[in-house]
């Protein structure tokens, strides 16, 4: 399915704590809109990589440089897209904010972020399950530590519980981002 999208560029950065489900709903996003999808966890630097798969949190220090290569990542997609989806963990507000700088940088880019939320023991359970990622399961409880919902006044999340079924979810997160397509008068072909 192509689409036509207005002037606005669009990031839709797909959020949330470990095993929230970030890269099967921004795979299945980048497929059914048929836009470009950068897997934020490609870009951590190997020390980030190794303190994770040690269990050790990464401190704000060793976040910075790389939420701003993924907002340079992504403003860089956009000069041969009209939309990107990004995943990024985005578990403070000031996390969140290193991405809205874009919309300040140039005001015809347009920045949604979809936070999925989940109960820590659900994503426990996730993370127990997976294989062959570095994130450990004691990096949830970390995580959830660190998180910060987002507040009422952050009028560019939407949320989307991830407690359901997968396909479910999906289908949710991708009404989600057409209703956010649709406040931009999207044409769809």
């Amino acid at each position: 399915m192509a689409i036509n999208l207005p002037k606005n560029k669009m990031i839709f950065v797909v959020s949330g704590p470990a095993a929230s489900g970030k890269t099967t709903i921004a795979t299945y996003l980048s497929q059914e809109l048929a836009i470009p999808y950068i897997e934020g966890d490609d870009y951590h630097t190997t020390a980030n990589k190794v303190k994770m798969g040690s269990g050790i949190p990464l401190t704000d220090g060793d976040r910075w440089d790389w939420l701003i290569t993924l907002r340079h990542e992504a403003t860089k997609q956009l000069r041969e897209s009209e939309a990107v989806i990004i995943t990024c963990s985005s578990l403070r507000r000031r996390y969140r904010d290193v991405f809205r700088v874009v919309s300040y940088e140039d005001p015809a880019v347009q920045l949604r972020f979809l936070y999925l939320k989940a109960r820590q023991q659900h994503l426990q359970a996730r993370i127990t399950a997976r294989v062959g990622h570095y994130m450990k399961g004691s990096m949830v409880r970390s995580q959830m530590e660190c998180l910060e919902e987002p507040a009422q006044d952050e009028f560019d999340v939407v949320q989307v519980d991830v407690q359901g079924d997968q396909v479910a979810v999906c289908r949710d997160a991708l009404d989600r981002v057409w209703e956010r397509l649709n406040e931009h008068e999207v044409e769809v072909k």
